[in-house]
């Protein structure tokens, strides 16, 4: 869809070009969601992909993600040595409400910014405790742990002149088991509920901690976390008691609320199947 009302289009080559972020001028990433809607306040636009950050960067501690990597690249990532989580990704990609098309502009910071439940960068970024790194507006930087960022239904804690600038994987998430499910009402439908599983690995080799991420059937991503893999009564327990289902066109509260229950049962069995 046209913007009509653009003026000008700000290639963003050094952080000062950030400035002229406001009410009225907004960051472009792969503008797959910006250019979903009208927008008839928008009068300019910020292109972050002039920044020209690498897609994928391997720290020995970990992984960075740029804000302005597209799902196509993330999902080529390369498999690394004990990077038992790799498989995450892939899958984390295909809960997109898109085709491969989207999937080549769409970008991993876009995805988080925009925070519709369903966003699948959501789940993959809080499943493996990935911290956000924000240039906030008035020039600093803050680390936000992916758990925090989003807060409600398409809202986060970016201010109008911040701009989300990377994900960073810790090494121990990308070492960690995980088990992925989701379904939706039809086959390319979006999300109705995309749960994500992770058992950690003890200092000792043993079976570590147990931690269930709930997306997609809340308003914001909710985390179970457990010492070990929990009982089935107990992980039943506390899905049950989680407050923010919701409806839409997408499926009914008490719908999500079932497949969370279900799906969360799996995600448990095949994690202690592993830990066996």
């Amino acid at each position: 869809m046209d913007l009509s009302t653009l003026t000008r289009i700000i290639p963003a080559r050094q952080r000062s070009d950030l400035d002229a972020l406001g009410p009225t001028v907004v960051p472009l990433a792969g503008g797959s969601e910006l250019f979903a809607d009208p927008r008839a306040h928008l009068t300019g636009l910020v292109d972050l992909q002039a920044f020209g950050w690498p897609a994928l960067t391997f720290p020995s501690d970990g992984l960075e993600i740029a804000a302005t990597c597209t799902l196509a690249e993330l999902s080529r990532l390369p498999r690394q040595a004990g990077w038992a989580a790799h498989p995450l990704f892939y899958q984390c990609c295909t809960a997109l409400f898109g085709s491969f098309k989207v999937w080549n502009v769409a970008t991993v910071g876009g995805n988080l910014a925009t925070s519709l439940p369903a966003g699948p960068m959501i789940t993959l970024a809080v499943a493996l405790d990935a911290e956000l790194l924000v240039w906030r507006g008035d020039g600093s930087d803050e680390i936000v742990p992916a758990g925090e960022f989003v807060t409600g239904n398409m809202t986060n804690v970016l201010g109008p002149t911040d701009v989300l600038r990377s994900v960073r994987v810790p090494l121990t998430s990308l070492q960690a088991t995980t088990a992925y499910r989701k379904i939706a009402l039809s086959p390319l439908g979006r999300s109705g509920a995309v749960l994500a599983g992770r058992l950690d690995r003890a200092a000792d080799g043993a079976d570590g901690r147990f931690v269930l991420t709930v997306t997609a059937a809340t308003l914001r991503p909710v985390q179970l976390r457990y010492p070990r893999v929990p009982a089935a009564n107990e992980l039943a327990r506390d899905i049950a008691a989680i407050d923010c289902w919701f409806t839409d066109a997408h499926g009914a509260a008490d719908w999500r609320r079932a497949m969370g229950l279900l799906l969360g049962e799996e995600i448990r069995a095949e994690l202690a199947l592993v830990g066996s």
